[in-house]
């Protein structure tokens, strides 16, 4: 799931009369004249359409690899949050209460909650963002990306997310008697069909599904009950058949995905008007899909492609995209801080406020580098008694061969 949707992407669905895929939102260099950029954000782009996202996903990838977001970082993304527990993209005045002009949205929600609960010390903000979210829940147990609008695959998946990290039962949350998962398994389809096993983002005006590999790899980690920050799961089947769990659309939607990366490794983003190129963000998204699903091995194929290839593009977008291939990583087994020979830890950390380590994981650095004195202690005592022992050695062959010769 990359950064969501501008208001000219929209736009544009409002135009053409379709379903838009959230896609990744072009870089900017600077942010536009109107928008002051905080201290405590990362990022120097222009936040309007992604400020919440792209902090929630810097604290998860911090989260990831054992640092301890800074205060100012973590309250940044706290004062982001309206009174009614919603969250919008980006709040330019967060001192002023939000109106009903305030575009707050279930994915900004949903993503704030979960870095919260990574970070954890902002139990009241996630409380009252859950009860937010279980609110604006449609009558077929889904959520669309604003209050009220259809149920889409991607925004139902991270909400989904957010339930679990908050410690709720998402099969538990209903509303008219369906849960979340009743929801993604009308946009999963069906194994005889085309592109059988993927999943929709929306049906279309008719009521038709067409598969959407950004949509089916959100959809695979919210079948899973699982969220951004996946871990990898056990080694599991991943072929198509009959949808009748949560678990087995999961594994439909490996299978969907496994087929589409077999040739390049890759996802590809397809734009009106553009020629179709590899989307990294949504592969690194199939990445933490794949694993979650089907252990890392099922995701080696596009993680490589990624640390071959994915530099320039995190290097020009910012922040989420460094936090989407740590996140990869994570998934995946690989080492964030030698992903293709780049440190995605240290520039990400880069765009903004300096991180620590967890105060847990600061006492075993502690602790390991107290047995590293210990043990050259110990080494340079025994480096001393064996030069003793040499000499003492030396010096009795030398008297031996006197006493020899007398």
């Amino acid at each position: 799931m990359n950064v969501r949707r501008s208001a000219a992407v929209l736009a544009a669905t409002a135009v053409i009369g379709v379903a838009a895929t959230p896609v990744a939102q072009a870089a900017d260099p600077s942010p536009s004249p109107s928008v002051v950029l905080p201290s405590g954000l990362y990022g120097t782009s222009d936040p309007t359409y992604d400020g919440v996202w792209r902090q929630s996903l810097a604290l998860l990838a911090q989260d990831t690899v054992g640092l301890e977001p800074t205060g100012k970082a973590t309250d940044w993304l706290a004062r982001q949050q309206c009174d009614n527990g919603g969250f919008a993209a980006f709040r330019a005045e967060p001192a002023k209460d939000c109106d009903a002009k305030t575009m707050v949205d279930t994915n900004s929600t949903a993503a704030a909650v979960q870095a919260f609960a990574a970070v954890g010390d902002y139990d009241a903000a996630t409380g009252k963002a859950v009860d937010w979210l279980k609110s604006v829940q449609n009558e077929d147990g889904g959520w669309g990306y604003t209050p009220g609008g259809p149920s889409d695959a991607n925004s139902t998946a991270i909400v989904i997310g957010a339930l679990t990290a908050a410690g709720e039962k998402p099969d538990s949350v209903v509303k008219d008697g369906k849960s979340p998962y009743d929801a993604l398994l009308k946009l999963a389809i069906p194994c005889d069909a085309k592109d059988g096993g993927a999943f929709a983002y929306q049906p279309d005006k008719k009521g038709k599904l067409a598969a959407n590999a950004d949509a089916t790899a959100a959809a695979v980690l919210g079948a899973l009950g699982k969220g951004l920050a996946a871990e990898a799961g056990k080694k599991a089947e991943s072929t198509c058949a009959d949808a009748k769990t949560p678990e087995q659309a999961a594994a439909n939607g490996a299978a969907y995905l496994t087929r589409t990366l077999a040739k390049d490794g890759h996802l590809t983003s397809a734009l009106p008007g553009s020629e179709d190129q590899p989307d990294y963000g949504n592969t690194a998204d199939a990445v933490v899909a794949l694993a979650a699903q089907g252990g890392a091995a099922q995701a080696a194929k596009p993680l490589t492609w990624l640390e071959r290839n994915s530099a320039d593009w995190a290097e020009q977008s910012g922040p989420a995209a460094y936090a989407q291939l740590i996140l990869a990583a994570h998934a995946a087994g690989a080492d964030p801080k030698d992903f293709g020979g780049t440190d995605l830890v240290a520039q990400l950390n880069a765009t903004g406020p300096t991180p620590q380590l967890r105060s847990e994981d600061r006492a075993v650095a502690k602790a390991e580098e107290k047995d590293d004195e210990d043990e050259g202690l110990t080494f340079g005592v025994w480096w001393y008694v064996g030069v003793f022992l040499v000499v003492g050695i030396g010096i009795g062959f030398l008297l031996s061969g006197r006493n020899k010769r007398r």
